[in-house]
């Protein structure tokens, strides 16, 4: 059976070569480790901004999985000689330990900010099925900027960001005027245009 002509891929991104995104990444140095723990299902979604995040931060690790054995999942979150905090709000289904409460930044110390890359439902549900997630120090956004992200992609709660606007976020909160986050973000602001726009004149996003 004949499938047609196979798309081109780019080799760094990994995204067809009609939707690279290569000449939107903005090398942005920080401290702080990002692991990623990213739901399969958001790694096939073409709206998704983790690609970009991680082709643009010096240290960001994405790890793809819905379930994690608990060896392998303490491997990723502690490494020597770092705090690992997890990006994700107080909320009554899963709140965070009375001991580890971020009213703002983390440890004084280099640390490793864990973020859960899936929708606000799947992300709840990989948090209460791993109990080493739930016992690491929280760091919540108390009240995150404004999303572009709505252009292209619903959100079930007004304070939803994509996973790129609220690692950003944690990072200058974390980091302080050391972390130039505008560059980045504005590169994101491009990715979304692209789509909208791609959208609105009917072009599949793949």
């Amino acid at each position: 059976m004949n499938l047609g002509p196979r798309r081109l891929a780019c080799e760094r991104c990994l995204r067809p070569q009609v939707t690279c995104l290569c000449a939107l990444v903005r090398p942005t140095s920080h401290r702080t480790e990002v692991l990623v723990l990213q739901h399969p299902q958001e790694q096939r979604q073409a709206k998704n901004s983790v690609a970009l995040l991680r082709l643009s931060l010096a240290q960001c690790e994405v790890v793809v999985g819905e379930r994690f054995a608990p060896g392998e999942l303490a491997a990723l979150l502690h490494r020597p000689g770092r705090d690992t905090w997890l990006l994700y709000p107080d909320v009554p289904a899963a709140p965070a330990p009375v001991q580890a409460k971020a009213g703002g930044a983390g440890g004084e110390g280099p640390m490793r900010l864990v973020v859960i890359d899936a929708t606000w439902r799947k992300s709840l549900r990989m948090l209460l099925e791993h109990p080493a997630l739930l016992a690491l120090p929280r760091l919540a956004l108390a009240a995150p900027a404004p999303t572009c992200y709505r252009a292209i992609r619903a959100a079930r709660r007004a304070d939803q960001v994509s996973t790129l606007e609220a690692t950003v976020q944690a990072l200058s909160l974390l980091e302080g005027p050391s972390f130039d986050a505008l560059p980045l973000l504005n590169a994101f602001a491009r990715f979304v245009a692209g789509l909208a726009s791609r959208s609105a004149g009917s072009s599949p996003l793949r």
